[in-house]
């Protein structure tokens, strides 16, 4: 009797994804990077702006001009710029979790607080993304993502300790729209990872411009700017919030979310505030203290824990390795 002979095929190229170590994303953590360095950078370079222009209209208009951008960026490359008629809707509320709500709420929390004490709670959202992400997404945190959780809020609360004792009941709007943007924020990033169906740059162009029109339309009936009143110095700031925070790090956190788990992405976020305080030295001249390196520390640990961890993809449904 003839036939073929079935050719042998070495075990290791046969076996199934799940048995072998997911590799870390490389791409997706640099664009968290960049993301985070971004925005980190832009705290102390918002100061300079909001002497000279009302936070909202700064945002606003920053994020307006950086979407007319991208999206004239995405027609020159030859992206499909309209959304399909079933995914607006999804789009509106992407753009209303990750920019208008983290954004404008963020801002609007500024009338009742100070910086420190919005940061404090502004940056709770990578605890509520890690929540939402177990029973939305079946991503049940490992030790490994938790432990790197606490060593980050806790150097968040060292840098930002003083400011637990100054809330008071007059302080609660600011404490109510600080803690709103973190939780829109983190749902946001955990509903992200599916995305609308839209290229990356007009995807980032229609997330920005839709929520940051909400911010001009209340600054003009509340805030009352002043065009003129822009120096220089506050030129040079609003280009660079409207290059990098509202361009740029968009771009690279919306792809970081679509590479990297939520918990990854959201714990890697908590750079911001202390790149910001950081950045704060040379440019306003502001002290590093010995808390701020103690945050330092514990920070940059904690983050490295969690994007330095190999583990299974996140569709599986499983935690990441340890």
């Amino acid at each position: 009797m003839t036939g073929s002979r079935a050719t042998a095929t070495p075990a290791a190229e046969v076996a199934p994804a799940e048995l072998t170590p997911a590799r870390i994303d490389r791409a997706g953590v640099a664009c968290l990077l960049v993301a985070t360095l971004g925005w980190g950078l832009n705290w102390p370079i918002v100061k300079l702006l909001l002497l000279e222009w009302p936070p909202l209209f700064a945002r606003g208009s920053a994020g307006l001009v950086a979407a007319a951008v991208l999206a004239t960026l995405a027609s020159l490359r030859g992206e499909r710029l309209l959304p399909a008629r079933g995914s607006r809707g999804r789009l509106a509320w992407a753009a209303f979790t990750n920019v208008f709500a983290f954004m404008g709420f963020s801002t609007l929390a500024l009338l009742w607080l100070k910086a420190g004490e919005a940061a404090l709670l502004v940056y709770t959202m990578p605890v509520w993304a890690v929540l939402f992400a177990w029973p939305v997404l079946g991503a049940r945190p490992s030790l490994r993502s938790g432990a790197a959780l606490v060593l980050c809020l806790a150097g968040t609360l060292i840098l930002f300790g003083d400011s637990l004792a100054a809330f008071d009941a007059a302080k609660l709007p600011g404490v109510a729209f600080a803690l709103a943007a973190a939780v829109l924020f983190a749902i946001g990033t955990v509903t992200g990872r599916g995305g609308v169906p839209l290229p990356p740059i007009a995807n980032t162009a229609w997330q920005v411009g839709l929520g940051s029109a909400p911010m001009i339309a209340l600054s003009l009936a509340f805030e009352q700017p002043r065009l003129g009143a822009l120096s220089a110095t506050g030129l040079a700031a609003w280009i660079y919030m409207t290059a990098v925070p509202m361009g740029l790090c968009y771009l690279a956190w919306f792809a970081a979310v679509r590479r990297l788990s939520p918990s990854t992405a959201a714990t890697g976020s908590l750079l911001v505030p202390l790149i910001g305080v950081l950045a704060a030295a040379p440019i306003l001249g502001e002290a590093i203290t010995p808390p701020a390196v103690a945050a330092m520390v514990l920070v940059l640990s904690g983050v490295a824990l969690v994007v330095t961890q190999r583990g299974t993809p996140l569709s599986a449904g499983r935690p990441a390795a340890d």
